[in-house]
């Protein structure tokens, strides 16, 4: 039996208000855990802790975003995860696009399997290589560097790799003929064709490199030593140090002040984004 669809517009007042009542509740539980962050960072340690709990606070404590950055360096934390981040989202994007248009575009003989290769590293989990790398970077004199995390960077991402081969290959390749009438190399269908029709794909495959970056905890863990090159995510994890005790309230401003840059992108870039995972997903 064929399943019968409806859409929105033959849907009855009360279905479309059960859908809307359905939609911002889903809203409300996956915005609570940021909603709760905002409000307790704006709570001094005694309303924090008072029973029963207050969920608004009176009166908000906006000096707590003041006080964070006298406590700790936020600016040199923030400052660190911004060049970090760009260098290393630039790196591996741009890689990533010319790996991807070599598998998408370039006839080899064993292609396929290779292309099968760079995707199977990604069922390595990182932990299995980690300590063949540490050894590798601390021979080269690289470790308490930013070199460990931006260098690997210039080698591409399997995942990249695929989500912009899977964009590539949903564009016709009679624009390649075209190309070739015309007398363009093949760096002329990468840069001047496929590169500015594959912008949703480039955005999605930043965003996503970008999250990854910006959170990362566990190689900057690894490597840095030195507190002035810690970035914001390993910042947040030594913030309590200097206090003994862990203040919620300002180490949810924090959270908040590190979150923000995040949170602007994915605004900035949602349509973007999703154009680029819905026809990543639909072609190739």
């Amino acid at each position: 039996m064929k399943r019968k669809t409806y859409a929105y517009n033959e849907l009855g007042p009360i279905a479309k208000i059960m859908l809307y009542a359905l939609i911002y509740a889903g809203v409300l539980l996956f915005s609570f855990p940021l909603i709760w962050m905002i409000l307790t960072s704006l709570k001094s340690m005694g309303e924090i802790h008072k029973i029963p709990m207050t969920w608004i606070p009176s009166p908000a404590q906006w000096h707590n975003y003041k006080q964070i950055f006298i406590d700790a360096p936020m600016g040199n934390y923030m400052w660190n995860s911004t060049w970090y981040t760009v260098v290393t989202v630039a790196a591996t994007v741009l890689t990533s696009s010319l790996a991807a248009f070599a598998f998408a575009r370039l006839q080899a003989r064993g292609s396929t399997v290779l292309f099968a290769l760079v995707l199977s590293t990604m069922m390595i989990p990182s932990q299995v290589t980690l300590i063949p790398q540490y050894l590798l970077f601390n021979e080269l004199n690289w470790t308490d560097s930013y070199l460990p995390l931006v260098v690997p960077a210039f080698t591409a991402s399997a995942f990249c790799i695929f989500l912009l081969r899977q964009f590539y290959m949903g564009i016709s390749k009679e624009l390649d003929e075209a190309v070739k009438i015309d007398g363009g190399s093949r760096f002329v269908m990468y840069y001047r064709i496929l590169l500015p029709l594959s912008a949703p794909a480039l955005a999605t495959a930043a965003v996503l490199e970008m999250m990854s970056r910006w959170n990362d905890l566990f190689g900057p863990l690894i490597y840095l030593n030195n507190g002035s090159k810690y970035p914001i995510s390993l910042g947040l994890a030594n913030f309590t140090a200097a206090y003994g005790a862990t203040p919620w309230n300002l180490l949810m401003a924090a959270s908040v002040v590190a979150v923000l840059p995040l949170l602007i992108l994915f605004f900035l870039a949602q349509k973007y984004f999703i154009q680029g995972i819905v026809t990543s997903g639909s072609k190739g």
